[in-house]
């Protein structure tokens, strides 16, 4: 069954692994560019760093894909654990963060909403591959068109709208 066969996926993980790569070190520029302004306010550090992480989760997610001659459940138990942990962490920090009364409740909210959706498709996937079916390795395109969507808008709000 292709949906569970990552040796049939190569070539995807190999193109995601790259430009996840590229644009990590994008967002990297991006944020010394303009650090001063991201410091000024005190949501845009954990965004930044939730940025980078959450496209080097996806550079993770394609190396585990990429690791020949490697079972189905074992790379079940290394997406359920990526998407697990690192969604997890993430989202424990971005609720932590103290929301001031001037802050709109979007300023929480869509950077929330961005790592569940580059996390539960990756947990969804996990799960998937342990079991043996429901959708496999299909739960992964989710995972990374959600992710690079959310990570060039959270790449856009640091590098442009930071200046208006």
């Amino acid at each position: 069954m292709t949906s569970l066969q990552a040796g049939q996926w190569h070539d995807l993980f190999a193109a995601v692994a790259g430009a996840a790569a590229a644009l990590t070190g994008l967002i990297f520029v991006a944020v010394s560019i303009n650090l001063s302004k991201i410091l000024e306010y005190g949501t845009l550090p954990v965004r930044a760093a939730e940025t980078i992480s959450i496209m080097a989760g996806v550079l993770v997610l394609a190396i585990f894909a990429l690791v020949p001659g490697q079972s189905r459940q074992a790379l079940g138990a290394e997406v359920l654990g990526l998407g697990l942990i690192g969604g997890s962490y993430l989202l424990i920090k971005r609720l932590r963060l103290p929301r001031k009364e001037h802050e709109p409740l979007k300023w929480t909210t869509v950077p929330a909403a961005i790592i569940f959706a580059s996390s539960l498709p990756m947990v969804a996937a996990g799960i998937s591959l342990l079991a043996g079916g429901g959708g496999g390795l299909y739960w992964l395109v989710a995972e990374i068109v959600l992710a690079f969507v959310g990570v060039i808008t959270n790449a856009w709000i640091l590098l442009v709208e930071i200046q208006r």
